[in-house]
């Protein structure tokens, strides 16, 4: 090919030309990076703002200590906090119990694993037992969870037995994959009665400043064992981390050692060196007193404006849930019944009719006292982020509640955990005659609660709400925007998902439909009132 005034293009733009985009020498580099720990890497990849060094370069010159004393400047003196987003941390947490693991999975920028109620056996799992003043309030606690674990024990048996007359093996499933599936499907049944003290485990990787956030979190929250796994979280961010590669690496260097004892020693220094993994980061995380303080204020607003003897709005005792979407009102009346939400266990309508009836006036110095403990550094507390689209005044039983609190992308809004509503029951367990042992086991926990709760210990609120099971029902309020509403009403209503949030994710997607008809046909929901297949997990 030649110009058109007959001269040949340079040999570059020739090869241009004929090169296609797959097969043309890339111009961008990219590549992975392991082995380093999290503050260094979060100070290499935030210097990409302060330094026209390469990744591989700045992590050539970059030492922990370096590390620390650039995030002490940037990170705490002027307040760059998005660079604590770039050091991502691996934990695990284990023996700890539901409701503890309830709170501290309650981040919306969480990525994370718990054991799974439905797949695991958790008779042998062990339980929490708080601190008590009275050594037989403390026995009657422990008398009561052993008496929900063998319920528990006694309830997966009976509903996979009664499974199993249900629903016939195919021919071409294997005995192991069909008592695997019926196993799975009774502990969808009995997880009902495990109680809150329940011990489970997980796993996170979340990043340093949501650790900073959780940790601060944690040490304000009501419960004492609560308070202490925050303690733990800062303590292992500043300690010594697990290394799954110590036992090889001592073989290693004891191999190196018969040949080098020299080489063995700085071999030992590179491979067994103990690391932190932000020990800078989460130095000064401590109790938030804007939360704490605004807690407490608002808990007594709440009871200056619905006297506490007022009838509780559960629905009635046929309803398994009660799922409200909710009207638009004034920002000013969402924002003040929002921050009244969380300090009860009233209905949303409740609290706004309450709120509603007030004068401008008073609405505002509620709105106050979610702001005027706020320090130069807190973020917005939880109920101010307003205007969302959708919201959703939920009441479902706890085992559903952990399920649909793994969305994070909307805003939700806690009430604590309380018998005042009642509990859930599958349907299951009457078709299998159980009706009768389950509401008198239920019953009993009940009344075990509302001893404890009464004992006059100090503690005795917070400790009595471990022996509530997972059928007891809690409050919250999701807001969200279409596009979770959507996400949600699909994910959540396929047959293979646990009947309680099938239910309540259908009537999402219903209370939507009368809203916005409109928009209805845009929801690929499955119905939850057509018959299941047991066996298609």
């Amino acid at each position: 090919m030649s110009h058109p005034n007959g001269s040949k293009p340079p040999a570059a733009a020739d090869e241009a030309q004929t090169q296609t985009p797959s097969t043309a020498a890339p111009q961008a580099e990219v590549f992975a990076v392991h082995g380093v720990e999290p503050e260094v890497q979060a100070y290499a990849m935030a210097k990409y703002s302060r330094s026209s060094l390469s990744m591989k370069e700045s992590l050539k010159e970059i030492s922990e200590q370096k590390a620390e004393q650039f995030l002490n400047t940037f990170y705490f003196q002027y307040g760059h906090r998005s660079i604590a987003d770039l050091a991502h941390i691996p934990f695990a947490i284990e023996r700890l119990s539901i409701l503890a693991a309830i709170t501290l999975v309650d981040e919306q920028r969480w990525d994370g694993q718990e054991r799974s109620t439905r797949y695991q056996n958790f008779k042998k799992s062990g339980f929490y037992v708080p601190e008590f003043a009275d050594a037989k309030e403390r026995e009657l606690y422990v008398e009561t969870v052993k008496f929900l674990f063998a319920e528990y024990e006694f309830f997966s048996a009976e509903m996979a037995r009664y499974l199993a007359t249900q629903v016939r093996k195919p021919d071409d499933m294997a005995q192991e994959a069909y008592d695997r599936t019926l196993r799975a499907r009774a502990f969808d049944i009995s997880r009902y009665l495990l109680p809150l003290a329940t011990n489970t485990s997980l796993g996170q990787i979340v990043n340093a400043r949501t650790l900073e956030t959780q940790i601060a979190r944690l040490l304000t929250h009501t419960h004492a064992e609560v308070r202490l796994l925050g303690e733990q979280l800062k303590q292992a961010a500043r300690s010594a981390s697990y290394n799954v590669n110590e036992p090889t690496n001592r073989k290693l260097i004891d191999e190196i050692s018969a040949f080098s004892p020299d080489a063995a020693e700085r071999a030992r220094e590179v491979l067994l060196r103990e690391v932190r993994v932000a020990p800078t980061l989460v130095k000064y995380a401590e109790a938030n007193r804007y939360e704490r303080e605004t807690r407490l204020e608002l808990k007594q607003a709440l009871r200056e404006l619905i006297p506490t003897n007022t009838r509780i709005d559960s629905g009635t005792l046929k309803q398994s849930f009660v799922v409200n979407l909710l009207d638009d009102e004034p920002l000013e009346i969402e924002l003040a019944t929002t921050l009244l939400y969380g300090a009860g266990h009233h209905s949303y309508h409740k609290i706004r009719e309450a709120v509603e009836s007030l004068s401008s006036q008073r609405r505002e110095e509620i709105i106050d006292l979610g702001l005027r403990h706020r320090g130069k550094h807190d973020e917005l507390l939880r109920p101010f982020s307003a205007g969302q689209a959708f919201r959703f005044d939920i009441l479902m039983d706890i085992g559903g509640f952990r399920d649909m609190h793994r969305h994070r992308r909307c805003i939700q809004i806690e009430q604590e955990f309380t018998s005042l509503h009642g509990w859930d029951m599958p349907e299951e367990l009457r078709a299998a005659g159980l009706q009768d042992r389950f509401g008198k086991t239920l019953q009993l926990a009940s009344d075990r609660h509302d001893h404890l709760r009464a004992s006059g210990d100090a503690n005795g609120e917070q400790n009595a709400q471990y022996v509530l099971p997972l059928a007891y029902k809690k409050r919250t309020l999701f807001k969200m925007d279409f596009a979770e509403a959507l996400y949600i009403s699909e994910l959540r209503t396929t047959p293979a998902g646990h009947r309680s949030y099938r239910e309540v994710a259908y009537a999402m997607y219903e209370a939507v439909a009368r809203r916005h008809p409109s928009l209805a046909k845009y929801f690929r929901v499955h119905d939850v009132r057509a018959p299941v297949d047991l066996l298609n997990r």
